[in-house]
């Protein structure tokens, strides 16, 4: 076999080769984009007009969530916004748009004080879909709502602040298990607060907490003070 022809067929197997491994890993990295933000790949995918394009917008989000410093709530800081959650949810009685605003501001101070930027809204809506893709959707409905208030019905404001403390539950309560177990490891047991009362292995009051596993669905038992 003349040489020539051998360099011919070893570029060309090369040449096939290389265009395996990236379609392999082109293929690996969309399950694994898909995996990782679920609904929201989708969403990217369908709002661009190449869905490589897309893939990289979602590989770029996970490049700077790595960058940013995201650490669970304490124990006293979840009471806390428990307790301001509370208090805007009996708001919503007598004061619905104030209250739907009020949940949108303090959703916001939770983002800051978990270590998300809150510069703005789109860049929160990126950030938070590394890793709370599953209550994105309800975050964009409800500020959507917020933004229209005063021209949205009673229900459409109700509707909002169920979605509101969809999100608000999910990022309340994500790393509570990693950072309670850090106490535990390091000799600190939250099972009874200062004041007597139970508390779950989160350190909020039993029976008071919001749920620890997001859904979803927005969780609807609330009925706007009626």
């Amino acid at each position: 076999m003349p040489t020539w022809l051998i360099v011919v067929i070893v570029v060309v197997a090369v040449a096939v080769l290389g265009a395996v491994i990236w379609l392999v890993t082109q293929e690996m990295q969309r399950k694994r984009l898909r995996q990782r933000f679920g609904p929201e790949y989708d969403r990217a995918v369908q709002e661009s007009d190449n869905p490589r394009a897309a893939q990289r917008e979602l590989a770029e989000r996970e490049r700077r969530h790595k960058e940013l410093d995201i650490r669970p709530l304490s124990a006293s800081a979840r009471e806390r916004y428990t307790r301001e959650w509370a208090q805007v949810q009996e708001k919503f009685v007598d004061q619905p748009s104030a209250a739907v605003a009020e949940a949108d501001r303090l959703l916001v101070a939770l983002m800051g004080e978990r270590g998300y930027p809150t510069e703005g809204y789109e860049q929160q809506v990126a950030d938070l879909s590394v890793r709370h893709a599953k209550t994105l959707e309800h975050y964009r409905a409800a500020h959507n709502t917020q933004q229209k208030r005063d021209g949205a019905s009673t229900e459409d404001l109700r509707d909002a602040m169920v979605r509101y403390r969809t999100v608000f539950e999910d990022l309340l309560t994500d790393g509570a298990d990693d950072d309670s177990h850090h106490d535990r490891r390091n000799g600190h047991d939250h099972n009874t607060g200062p004041d007597g009362h139970d508390r779950d292995r989160t350190g909020r009051h039993a029976g008071t907490e919001p749920e620890h596993q997001a859904s979803a669905q927005p969780r609807t038992e609330w009925n706007g003070g009626r």
